[in-house]
């Protein structure tokens, strides 16, 4: 990590509207000018890479608790939210070592869109001091 974050956030869900409601944490206030850092581990860093993620989520499956008519617009904005975290200069996203190596994913899967790729207890270390979050 490029400084001390004082956000970081651990992206561990699977479910579109909890990696939502992470991501806006984390967009929110790297967008204000916080230094933060994100680690998606497993099912988040599924959908962290996922090429078809307008479709995925807009399956009821995917996103029970919403309506029909919603699906569409939170389908586009959480891919929205997605590109956003991927650019800023403020927000450093990593992997999970453990879920890339188990997932069978390589750096070519990564390189476009993640900072790197750590061990939780080394984002753990270097996000000593910020506020922690877990989703």
């Amino acid at each position: 990590m490029a400084s001390e974050p004082s956000l970081a956030v651990i992206l561990s869900s699977g479910e579109p509207e909890r990696l939502y409601a992470g991501l806006s944490l984390l967009v929110s206030a790297a967008s204000g000018g916080q230094r933060c850092a994100g680690l998606a581990t497993f099912r988040a860093l599924d959908l962290m890479l996922d090429e078809d993620l307008l479709r995925r989520v807009q399956e009821p499956e995917a996103t029970p608790s919403l309506s029909w008519a919603g699906r569409e617009t939170f389908a586009r904005s959480l891919a929205e939210l997605r590109t956003t975290a991927f650019e800023l200069e403020s927000l450093c996203l990593y992997a999970c070592s453990a879920s890339v190596e188990t997932m069978a994913l390589s750096a070519t899967d990564l390189e476009d869109r993640l900072d790197g790729v750590i061990s939780t207890p080394r984002f753990l270390s270097q996000a000593e001091g910020a506020r922690l979050l877990f989703v």
